[in-house]
């Protein structure tokens, strides 16, 4: 954490380079974010699989950074950048139409009514979404909490810069191709909680 995260690290006090590809070691073609990645499971798996792709990886809390950080150097991974504070102030800072893919997975659901203002999805934070998506560009978010799915679709759809493809049951009940799961999704299925898979598409 001392030695490799201030090499990972986002400096967002300076405003982003026109270029976004240079803040990697590795060359990469487009570019993605992860908003509170957790433990890092996916976001690895993903930077893995794609080495030819650039991820930001924004998780607040210092346990999941520092798996992140172990795993990044233990695989050599050259495709990563993080960052530990408000996923919305990130948003702000990268430029516009500048990511494929924005992806929100089990985000904290806030299960009580009179915390429901500060779920993530929100009207501002899925504009903020929305702006630096790229046209065509995808936004995913996976819940085991049924109320946070159902607020989801009803925000994401009124906002109107989104479609939502789906075409059949499978396409929001069957994981993302070449899901890896996460700890958080396996307790949730432990305990007998359905997640829904989320896709939605820049229009």
């Amino acid at each position: 954490m001392e030695r490799l995260l201030p090499q990972l690290a986002l400096d967002l006090s300076e405003p982003a380079p026109d270029n976004l590809s240079g803040l990697f070691a590795a060359g990469v073609e487009d570019l993605r974010l992860e908003i509170g990645f957790g433990g890092g499971e996916h976001l690895i798996h993903e930077a893995r699989k794609t080495p030819s792709s650039g991820f930001f990886g924004v998780e607040p809390f210092v346990n999941g950074m520092a798996k992140a950080v172990a795993a990044i150097e233990g695989e050599e991974l050259a495709n990563i950048r993080l960052y530990d504070g408000d996923a919305a102030n990130l948003l702000d800072w990268l430029p516009p139409q500048s990511l494929s893919r924005v992806d929100l997975f089990y985000p904290d659901p806030w299960p009580k009514r009179r915390h429901w203002k500060r779920r993530f999805v929100n009207a501002e934070n899925l504009a903020r979404i929305h702006r630096v998506l790229r046209p065509g560009g995808v936004f995913r978010f996976a819940s085991d909490i049924p109320s946070y799915v159902d607020w989801t679709m009803i925000r994401v759809l009124r906002h109107g810069g989104f479609a939502w493809p789906a075409e059949t049951v499978a396409d929001w009940r069957e994981p993302y191709p070449g899901w890896p799961g996460t700890r958080y999704e396996a307790k949730a299925l432990r305990e007998g909680r359905r997640p829904a898979y989320l896709t939605f598409r820049k229009i």
